[in-house]
């Protein structure tokens, strides 16, 4: 199929972007990446008015590290692509939690056009980048042309395909926390096929204090509810440990109070299950990781 007759814009700075989606509202839909917009124009399941393509607007395609006050900020424009994120040196150093998400999206020639912060915009509850930057502890920034704000990743995701972005405003970027000392990170997720959309995903963070036990633990999944959420439940279950074994029990609370969405591919019991099975898993990986000298990583 095709897409029904639409405007298209093509600003050159982010100003005119936002001035075009501050006149046409709901009418005007974001094109970066484009891969998951314009196929779904194509199915006329979306049928904007106005396209503004935001390819050509300078600046939003910085990835860097800054310091401010002595804490450091990674950050990603709206038109970094999937493929630079994974491949980034700064990423693998600073957040190798969003690298090894990324790696698991699609296929390359897709993340080589795909954005981040497109697939954080698009907020699919089963995508694998929003469950990754809920576990870092994620920021989304956001701007309009009468203001700019930032929100963090766990209020942004409002429910499946749902956030908190006004009609006039757009993503500009995501930022992540860097955070010293010693920590690991990991993703494991079950699909149909490779390449598919996870029927489940698990993201984890472990912090280790100074004793070599868990600190701080962030794990956040995808496909397992309305939105990708985090389970704190579990978080706070293996604060103190000092060795996997701990985890399994944890990682039992993982499904409590979800609401998957069930289909073809996964029943709601089935990804309950498959929510404290990951969890379980993405715990015991991202602890070894912190735990081994080899692959301490920071997350």
């Amino acid at each position: 199929m095709k897409p029904a007759p639409f405007e298209y814009a093509a600003p050159r700075d982010l100003d005119e972007a936002l001035d075009v989606l501050a006149e046409h509202g709901d009418d005007a839909r974001v094109l970066a990446g484009g891969q998951s917009l314009v196929r779904m124009m194509n199915a006329r399941q979306v049928s904007p008015a106005v396209v503004v393509d935001i390819n050509r607007v300078r600046g939003l395609d910085a990835l860097g590290v800054t310091n401010d006050n002595g804490s450091s900020t990674l950050s990603l424009g709206a038109t970094v692509r999937q493929r630079t994120s994974e491949l980034s040196g700064d990423v693998a150093a600073h957040a190798p939690l969003l690298a090894e998400a990324g790696a698991h999206v699609a296929h390359a020639p897709v993340r080589a056009r795909g954005t981040v912060v497109g697939s954080v915009a698009f907020a699919d509850p089963s995508a694998e980048l929003p469950a990754a930057l809920l576990a870092l502890d994620g920021l989304v920034k956001i701007r309009s042309r009468a203001a700019e704000r930032t929100v963090a990743a766990d209020d942004f995701f409002t429910g499946p395909f749902r956030t908190a972005l006004a009609a006039d405003e757009m993503v500009v970027g995501v930022e992540v926390p860097v955070t010293a000392g010693r920590s690991g990170s990991a993703f494991v997720e079950l699909t149909r096929r490779q390449g598919d959309l996870p029927v489940c995903g698990a993201a984890a963070v472990v912090g280790l204090g100074d004793d070599g036990r868990v600190a701080q633990a962030r794990v956040a999944l995808c496909g397992a509810h309305q939105r990708p959420v985090r389970v704190p439940a579990v978080e706070s279950a293996v604060v103190g440990a000092d060795e996997p074994s701990p985890f399994t029990e944890a990682a039992a609370r993982a499904a409590d109070g979800l609401d998957p969405v069930p289909s073809c591919h996964g029943s709601a019991d089935f990804r309950r299950h498959l929510a404290r099975v990951l969890t379980a898993r993405a715990l015991s990986t991202a602890f070894a990781r912190a735990t081994s000298p080899k692959e301490t990583t920071h997350a």
